[in-house]
């Protein structure tokens, strides 16, 4: 199995049973009558920003906005990138930009606040959230979409960034790959664009692109 199921090599930690997925415990929610919030990505080649798409994806848009907040992803580095394909990132692992198993690593299990509904959802067996294949966004250039193993419900922190029409990616396309897409790019494609074309080593930048941090504002 693979963290990103379209030709990456990466070994994904395996699924283990647990609590379902969702747990009703409701709180007031966050975001539930306001415009979509907005990712600003502060990377070391440059910032770029991108609608996350509460209004149709609460629960995988929760989950990005919950490790965000958290700091989870400050200081990781792209671990793959491929020009006319896509940018992947959010492996814990690839705080170190030479580690072997980048690619693998998802956040810990957990609660978070579905900021749509205000209902608490789990992250488990590895940090993996409940697949949302509820709004027919397709994997155009720009939009974010969600990593997994290639099995049902194994996405976790990791997402990629399209830089192609990728709509066999689709979860409502008739392939076998399902990634389904929770926001889009909004200002800085070029910088996007610009950290696919660079040098790699097995798809790795040679020189290592760092995120220096992900804030959310409203």
């Amino acid at each position: 199995q693979v963290r990103c199921h379209f030709g990456s090599s990466d070994l994904a930690r395996p699924r283990s049973g647990g609590a379902p997925f969702l747990e009703a415990v409701p709180r007031s929610p966050v975001f539930a009558s306001m415009p979509n919030p907005v990712a600003v990505f502060d990377t070391t080649k440059g910032k770029f920003e991108a609608e996350i798409f509460l209004d149709r994806t609460p629960i995988t848009a929760s989950n990005f906005i919950d490790l965000a907040q958290s700091g989870f992803y400050n200081g990781i580095h792209f671990h793959r990138v491929i020009p006319d394909f896509m940018n992947q990132f959010g492996c814990p692992h690839a705080k170190n930009p030479a580690a072997r198993n980048a690619g693998t690593g998802g956040p810990p299990d957990g609660t978070f606040q579905n900021l749509k509904t205000g209902a608490t959802e789990q992250r488990r067996g590895g940090g993996n959230i409940k697949d949302e294949h509820t709004s027919r966004d397709s994997n155009e250039p720009g939009t974010l979409s969600m990593a997994n193993t290639g099995a049902p419900n194994t996405g976790g922190s990791q997402f990629f960034i399209n830089v192609a029409h990728n709509d066999f990616l689709d979860w409502f396309s008739p392939g076998e790959s399902k990634h389904p897409v929770f926001g889009k790019v909004t200002s800085g494609m070029d910088v996007v664009v610009g950290i696919s074309k660079v040098r790699t080593r097995d798809d790795n930048p040679i020189e290592p692109i760092k995120m220096n941090s992900i804030t959310i504002r409203q």
